[in-house]
């Protein structure tokens, strides 16, 4: 399975993007309220560039190092900057490869340079067992005859 049919079947499409002058506060109630894991931090007015990622693990990082002080500081301060990418041709096997070696569980999807996806670790294990599911239906049907 290919990244661009696991986003076909994504519940939430699209990208949820904030500027790097966001303040950690209003990153972590953007989090919750859209009940999400991660946000695309972008500088561009249409949020296809990529400066970084931040997500719940980095909230949570930086507040066991610094204390709740950090709430006021931009997510640019906090972020992960040192983003892997994905294409929509990408097989989800590598995905998940790259997503578990790496252990980040968000990966934007880039088509001709720019950003136009973001594919989590759970969307391609429900995209897997999913297959799994079809694979394992298809034997029992040889198996009995049908």
């Amino acid at each position: 399975m290919q990244v661009h049919q696991i986003l076909r079947e994504k519940l939430v499409p699209g990208v949820a993007t904030i500027p790097p002058e966001t303040s950690v506060a209003d990153a972590a109630a953007e989090l919750s309220a859209r009940r999400i894991g991660s946000l695309v931090v972008s500088g561009s007015d249409s949020g296809e560039r990529v400066e970084g990622i931040v997500s719940e693990r980095d909230i949570v990082r930086e507040l066991g190092r610094c204390g709740p002080k950090c709430l006021k500081d931009p997510v640019s301060t906090i972020m992960t900057r040192r983003i892997q990418f994905c294409a929509l041709e990408d097989g989800a096997d590598v995905v998940l490869a790259r997503m578990t070696e790496g252990r980040f569980r968000h990966m934007p999807v880039l088509e001709d340079g720019r950003m136009v996806a973001i594919i989590s670790i759970g969307d391609v294990v429900k995209a897997r067992l999913s297959e799994l599911s079809m694979e394992k239906e298809a034997l029992e049907g040889m198996i009995k005859g049908f």
